[in-house]
């Protein structure tokens, strides 16, 4: 259960720091800022598509995350947590990095794979602790 409950706690932890950095960015702009952007390469369009993309996925792989280590998992299922858990990290990296949302970037498309593959993992997994 403890390398569950740490990939949650990560989990977590990613999501308050991405939704802080929206509101840092809105915060530095000011009553005049442009606080909803649709450019591609605006600072918070990306700090918001970052922020966004993990409150798409993140609950989901919290549940199922907790769901398997609340059993008694096998190892190779608490290995696909700790995947998921760090493809959310390189996807957040890649997405805030790249600093344009139409450019590609090597970390984002990881970050992305890597979440959907061990978010259906984890999802089969979740029936097998049952």
């Amino acid at each position: 259960m403890t390398t569950a409950i740490i990939c949650i706690a990560l989990l977590a932890a990613l999501l308050f720091v991405l939704g802080w950095n929206v509101s840092r960015i809105r915060g530095s702009r000011g009553d005049d800022g442009e606080q909803f952007p649709t450019a591609p390469d605006d600072a918070l369009f990306v700090a918001i598509r970052a922020h966004g993309n993990a409150t798409e996925y993140v609950p989901t792989l919290a549940l199922l995350i907790l769901v398997i280590g609340s059993r008694d998992p096998a190892t190779w299922m608490l290995v696909v947590a700790a995947v998921a858990t760090l493809s959310r990290y390189l996807h957040a990296v890649g997405v805030l990095s790249a600093g344009d949302m139409g450019k590609e970037n090597l970390l984002r498309l990881v970050g992305a794979v890597g979440t959907i593959l061990s978010g259906v993992t984890l999802a089969v997994a979740a029936v097998l602790v049952i």
